[in-house]
């Protein structure tokens, strides 16, 4: 992933993809279920807020981790279990399925990722990561992203001081209500057109379920 997030804009001002996509996704969700004539059992298996709940939510989060100062860099934005290939015997990862790639906040795509671990056809965010085990990952992550950077020797030593690692922390853990709330939009949308055997309305829910119950925690989290 850092290798990734190192890749170069040429010299252009990347802007995140995260609020175009995010205001797209909701303004198709908003169309389809003001429709009179959209499909009335999708919206009984629905049990998420207003969209008028769900829009102030949207200006909450891009206000808020605006803010941030997290650096916008090439993602992929889907780093889901299933879009990672180890090789054992070769000792090398790689990464497949590009198709939301884009450039992004880097604590978007991090915490997007941590997000996955809960899994898809069985969504269980007790397999979230602890804190610890983020701290771990995100120090190994800092120092191979450091080593690659064009700064001062310090940078490139890959050395992690304490108070960047606690920052991206709570960067990640933010931008991963983003996550949440960019896939329970799309859920949705996918409820509506998709013809896949699988249940789009009920992933949407447990997507807005959890930003709403991790977003009180999360928010409180200082810099």
């Amino acid at each position: 992933m850092a290798k990734m997030h190192r890749i170069h804009n040429n010299g252009s001002l990347p802007k995140p993809c995260l609020w175009h996509r995010l205001y797209k996704y909701f303004n198709l969700v908003k169309t389809e279920f003001t429709r009179k004539s959209s499909n009335p059992s999708l919206h009984q298996e629905m049990h998420i807020p207003s969209l008028e709940v769900l829009e102030e939510e949207i200006h909450w989060m891009k206000e808020h981790l605006s803010q941030l100062r997290s650096p916008v860099v090439f993602c992929h934005n889907d780093l889901l279990s299933k879009n990672i290939i180890y090789n054992k015997e070769e000792g090398h990862v790689r990464f497949i399925d590009y198709e939301y790639t884009g450039y992004n906040y880097q604590a978007y795509d991090i915490g997007n990722h941590f997000n996955e671990f809960a899994g898809l056809n069985e969504v269980d965010y007790s397999l979230y990561p602890s804190k610890e085990v983020q701290i771990q990952w995100l120090r190994y992550y800092l120092q191979a992203y450091k080593k690659l950077g064009q700064e001062d020797q310090e940078e490139r030593s890959g050395i992690v001081h304490e108070e960047e690692l606690e920052s991206l922390y709570v960067q990640v853990n933010q931008f991963a209500l983003a996550s949440h709330f960019l896939w329970a939009c799309w859920g949705l949308i996918q409820a509506r057109f998709s013809t896949i055997d699988f249940n789009f309305a009920r992933y949407a829910d447990i997507r807005f379920k959890q930003y709403f119950k991790t977003k009180p925690v999360v928010a409180s989290l200082k810099m």
